[in-house]
């Protein structure tokens, strides 16, 4: 197979993934609103529930969209050194995503910038968004897919805080964001909170920390604590699904950090909604692939 075989395949097996995707929830989201689902007890969160696994089904035996909002596609980069085809790994991913936006299809949701013309495409300037990461020494790549609906991305907000605010003050801008802002993103929510030295960098920590799988927990003691605090507290409020009250407002609360200047604590906090389309897909330097979030799932 030639090289221009290759990059042909993977743009093949990467459309198909990110259709996929926007289908089939991964296997942690699927398993947490299961547990959500037999946890609630009022009736009227009760019947959102039953219409959310009805959605999820009709959305596979039907092939269509689980939800109407396919969000920007964004894509989380970590690879290899030695990975083949690196180089040509931007134009691979967006030829894929012009793929998966006919066959799915997709909703078209890239307009541009300052002109507010719609693409047609779901590719424009900078978009499908793409975080790169240089691991390892390997020839293997791990790509995870993200679909950022609108309501899911209204409530990202970052800030820097004055070192006196805290941890306490960190907590707080969540707590505040979630209450202003987290019933527009359809609960129950995956709430990422970054802890960085800036304003960007808490950003992406958030980003990273939103997409890392339900049931998992911060290594750091102090992190894992300040996770199940945020958790248990955004619960008491009790928004329920989609917002109408009920027994639980988050599946996760998921925190990552980076070191800090010492005059500053940078917090940022990201927000993915009941329907998490995200998924990641490994390939080696042959191209071989290995779906990691949707075990059993063919392409």
């Amino acid at each position: 197979m030639t090289a221009i075989d290759k990059k042909t395949s993977m743009v093949e097996i990467l459309g198909k993934f990110v259709d996929l995707v926007s289908k089939e929830l991964p296997d942690d989201v699927m398993a947490k609103l299961t547990e959500l689902r037999e946890q609630e007890t009022k009736p009227l969160a009760k019947v959102i529930y039953d219409c959310m696994f009805d959605n999820m089904d009709k959305a596979k035996k039907l092939s269509r969209p689980t939800c109407q909002d396919t969000g920007v596609i964004q894509y989380f980069v970590r690879s290899g050194a030695k990975f083949p085809y690196l180089g040509q790994l931007r134009e691979i991913l967006k030829e894929a995503t012009i793929k998966a936006t006919k066959s799915a299809p997709l909703r078209l949701n890239a307009v541009e910038v300052f002109d507010e013309i719609n693409t047609g495409t779901n590719v424009g300037t900078n978009v499908p968004y793409i975080e790169w990461e240089i691991v390892d020494d390997s020839s293997n790549v791990e790509i995870e897919i993200y679909q950022a609906g609108g309501g899911c991305s209204l409530p990202g907000r970052s800030i820097v805080l004055p070192p006196l605010a805290g941890y306490e003050g960190a907590m707080k801008f969540v707590f505040d964001t979630i209450v202003d802002w987290g019933i527009n993103a359809c609960p129950p929510l995956v709430v990422g909170v970054g802890i960085g030295t800036c304003s960007n960098s808490s950003a992406v920590l958030s980003k990273r920390a939103m997409l890392r799988p339900i049931g998992t927990s911060h290594p750091h003691p102090k992190a894992a604590a300040m996770e199940i605090s945020i958790q248990e507290g955004l619960n008491a409020i009790g928004l329920g699904p989609q917002g109408i009250s009920g027994q639980n407002t988050v599946m996760a609360v998921h925190v990552e950090g980076m070191a800090h200047h010492p005059s500053v604590l940078g917090v940022g906090v990201t927000v993915g909604c009941w329907a998490n389309r995200h998924g990641m897909i490994r390939f080696d330097k042959e191209l071989n692939y290995e779906i990691i979030s949707h075990k059993g799932a063919h392409l």
